[in-house]
């Protein structure tokens, strides 16, 4: 289900769209069914993830993705594919990520949402 957000909250959603790559959730469930490579990375809070996940995905909440990535994924390059619930969270997280260095920080339009409706496997507790 949507969320309503606040206005503030939207024009920062905004502002960071402009700058961050979107890919849709059926084209990055059709990439992982090809096997190309990319790292599917959950970026909701850990009772959202515990209540399931994109199979595959590595969980960094956005709340500690900026601390840990470095370490997790040290080449610039890596193709992260972040995703939230919907898509507005990891806009937020890929723009910092690119501010970072990371040359391949997507947001995945739809989020967790869309991975669902396009068919995408799952894991659930």
């Amino acid at each position: 289900m949507a969320k309503n957000h606040s206005p503030g909250f939207l024009a920062l959603v905004k502002a960071a769209k402009q700058r961050v790559p979107e890919i849709t959730a059926s084209d990055v469930v059709a990439m992982t069914a090809r096997g190309e490579t990319l790292t599917l990375v959950d970026v909701r809070e850990d009772r959202e993830w515990a209540a399931g996940h994109a199979a595959g995905a590595v969980h960094l909440a956005k709340g500690i993705i900026e601390r840990d990535i470095e370490e997790r994924y040290p080449n610039k390059d890596t193709l992260l594919v972040l995703y939230c619930g919907g898509g507005y969270r990891s806009a937020l997280a890929a723009d910092a990520l690119l501010a970072m260095g990371y040359t391949r920080a997507v947001s995945m339009d739809g989020g967790w949402r869309g991975w669902q409706a396009a068919g995408g496997k799952i894991v659930t507790p």
